[in-house]
């Protein structure tokens, strides 16, 4: 390897805060923030009712990040969005950093054509004030007998959807609220849901304007605590691990850029998006092959299944309308990073344009992971490899669920994308005991609804360079014939997806299908293009039906596969702005213009997530939900690329670790630490 790893992080952790940008991807530091917030004050944007609903690095064209060279300036651009709180308007701010002046505004309609900005955190905070100054609300909590709650109860502020047969005015902004019961000073709220109470508030006019009360069904007494006080004692059983690098970790890190092994990448964070990796190399011999130019998780979705008034309406989009990288959390040392790590800082701005530092935001470190390769030979020698991965990770929460985001990068190669989902279920009130086929209780009178979490991942490949092509493999039974004379023949289908209407695709498990990105003029030893396949879980897209009005916000979700020329402009798989929107924004509308993508700059979009029927195992807390889905190099290099991997078992746990001997000698051997023969150790010892 040509980078020098850190040898003095031998423990603990280190962290990286954005200062000055010294590379044109990096995420935006505290002081950039400011100088957007003082250059729209100074042009008159940013007054006493605009608020900052959003604030985003421009990533520079892709020629002009080409010809860049390190060390020589270059130009730092934000794009703003602002809301006026006074009457609604959008506009759209495109703002130069390093000149310190606007290059573009415009306003924007608001319209459910194009929908309405993410939810800011004032109005987040104002809504339980509005709905507990309104009488009507009043009136239902007292009328369930619950007025001695009205002071301490919850009213959660939620995205309201879009559902064009409700009576108020398609361009009002506005939010749902449900309520739920806190008994007691730090009770968990999700156990307790006052169930056909639903408020509509109008956050321009900063009011209720409707109430719906309906039932009466008992509100659950019993507790969602999950501490260890409400649910311990803690067990005594587990014994500690403890995660060592005598000679630090294998990565080095300057600034944002990261080398570790074969691969080199940049580390981006931003307040929609979270995690942003760019520019993904792998080292081959003296030359660094481009493999993904940009890679994130731009959006999600997670529509509920259910037929109740309280409930049919929620389909929350995380990113668009939330925001992942403003709701991140901060990690921490032992808990969500286990070993050596190397966190990265990061900053959003606040509604007013300040920034706000999100500490330990993105957490970086190595892990082993089992066998990397192994054979027996017919000797009876067994050769054996220790596999470890690059680990670059980060959590948001979002209302009650939490979702962490996690890219692996291996040694020979590959790279895994896997989203964790955990958190507290969202749940409604019911009668004990009885069936319900859209809820599944899971406390007693607590029923939870059938939903789904569908995660949207952008890849922006380069495989050899940005003239690509995509393929669609599927492995093909064949019929009992003059070709297959014994019947137990099998090959594979190669279809070519030449334009964006044919790359909208769904995952076939029957068929093993995959999707290959080949480099369009590059070929490997073996004389076929340099490829990487895309392997995908195939768990079902989005359930609900064609005439439902989520299934056009969430059209991206309805495939596994959409395939798209790039264009600077297309980031989101939904639109820019999908809260309230009418759908049919993003995907489906680009692909219209059913491009060609045979030797094309070529992005994929690939779904993936849980179908979720709770269980009573997921309360209070539900364990980890794991989907994802692989990026593996076929045909992109001439051999395994492990080949060179050291044979001591110390190279992968460190001098009298674990898998090492007391005395230094190797602890691979066929019969442990006590061969007492050199020539039985499998990693010659």
């Amino acid at each position: 390897m040509t980078h020098q790893p850190d040898t003095t992080h031998t423990h603990g952790k280190r962290v990286s805060t954005p200062l000055d940008a010294v590379h044109p991807l990096d995420p935006l530091n505290a002081s950039e923030i400011t100088s957007v917030r003082e250059t729209l004050e100074r042009a008159g944007h940013l007054t006493e009712h605009v608020r900052m609903a959003m604030l985003l690095p421009v990533d520079p064209p892709k020629a002009t990040l080409a010809a860049w060279v390190p060390g020589e300036p270059f130009e730092r651009r934000a794009s703003a969005t602002l809301l006026d709180r006074s009457d609604g308007t959008h506009t759209e701010v495109l703002v130069s950093i390093t000149e310190e002046k606007v290059v573009e505004a415009n306003e924007l309609p608001s319209t459910p054509e194009r929908g309405q900005a993410a939810v800011l955190m004032e109005e987040f905070f104002e809504v339980a004030d509005i709905v507990k100054a309104d009488a009507g609300w009043r009136a239902a909590m007292e009328r369930r007998g619950l007025a001695d709650y009205i002071e301490t109860c919850f009213c959660s502020p939620l995205a309201p959807g879009y559902f064009p047969d409700e009576t108020e005015d398609g361009s009002r902004r506005y939010l749902r609220s449900l309520t739920y019961l806190v008994p007691n000073e730090g009770d968990s709220p999700w156990a307790h849901p006052v169930e056909g109470l639903i408020v509509k508030v109008d956050m321009i006019e900063r009011k209720v304007f409707k109430v719906h009360d309906e039932g009466d069904v008992a509100t659950p007494t019993k507790h969602g605590n999950y501490s260890i006080e409400a649910q311990g004692p803690a067990r005594t059983s587990l014994k500690p691990i403890e995660i060592t690098q005598p000679e630090g970790p294998s990565f080095s890190v300057e600034a944002n850029v990261v080398r570790w092994e074969n691969w080199t990448l940049h580390v981006g964070f931003n307040s929609r998006e979270g995690l942003v990796l760019s520019d993904i190399t792998w080292r081959d011999g003296t030359e660094d092959r481009p493999v993904i130019t940009r890679a994130s998780v731009p959006e999600m979705v997670v529509p509920y299944g259910d037929v109740d008034e309280t409930r049919y309406w929620v389909s929350y989009f995380d990113a668009g309308e939330y925001l992942l990288g403003r709701n991140a959390n901060p990690l921490a040392l032992g808990c969500d990073c286990l070993g050596v790590i190397h966190y990265f800082d990061g900053f959003v701005n606040d509604d007013l344009g300040h920034p706000v530092k999100l500490d330990q935001v993105i957490c970086m470190h190595e892990e082993d992971y089992g066998i990397q390769w192994k054979h027996t030979d017919l000797d009876g020698k067994p050769d054996t490899r220790r596999s470890r991965r690059l680990v670059i990770s980060y959590f948001a929460t979002i209302g009650n669920y939490d979702y962490g985001f996690f890219w692996y990068f291996y040694l020979d190669g590959s790279i895994q994308v896997e989203a964790k989902a955990t958190g507290v279920v969202f749940g409604g009130s019911g009668v004990p005991g009885t069936d319900n086929p859209f809820n599944t209780e899971i406390s007693p009178g607590l029923f939870t609804p059938v939903h789904q979490h569908i995660f949207s991942a952008r890849l922006d490949v380069a495989i050899d360079g940005e003239d690509n092509t995509l393929h669609e493999i599927g492995v093909v039974p064949l019929p009992t014939g003059p070709l297959n004379r014994r019947g137990n023949a099998f090959t594979w289908s190669d279809r070519k997806l030449t334009c964006e209407q044919d790359a909208q695709r769904m995952a076939d498990g029957l068929t093993g299908r995959v999707w290959e990105v080949r480099s369009a003029h590059r070929k490997n030893y073996v004389g076929k293009p340099t490829g990487y396949r895309l392997i995908p879980e195939g768990k079902p897209v989005l359930l609900a039906q064609p005439d439902s009005t989520v299934f056009a916000r969430a059209n991206f979700a309805t495939k596994h596969l959409w395939g798209t020329r790039y264009a600077e402009d297309e980031r989101y798989p939904a639109g820019t702005f999908p809260s309230q929107s009418s759908g049919w924004q993003g995907l489906p509308a680009w692909t219209k213009a059913n491009r060609s993508l045979d030797g094309e700059d070529i992005v994929l979009w690939h779904q993936f997530g849980p179908t979720h029927l709770p269980r009573t195992e997921d309360w209070p807390v539900m364990p980890v939900d794991y989907s994802g889905f692989w990026f593996k190099p076929h045909g992109f290099l001439d051999q395994n690329p492990t080949m060179d991997l050291p044979e001591d078992a110390r190279a992968a746990c460190g001098t009298g670790g674990a898998g090492c001997c007391a005395d230094g000698t190797c602890g691979c051997c066929s019969d442990g630490c006590n061969c007492g023969n050199a020539d039985g150790c499998a990693c010659g010892k």
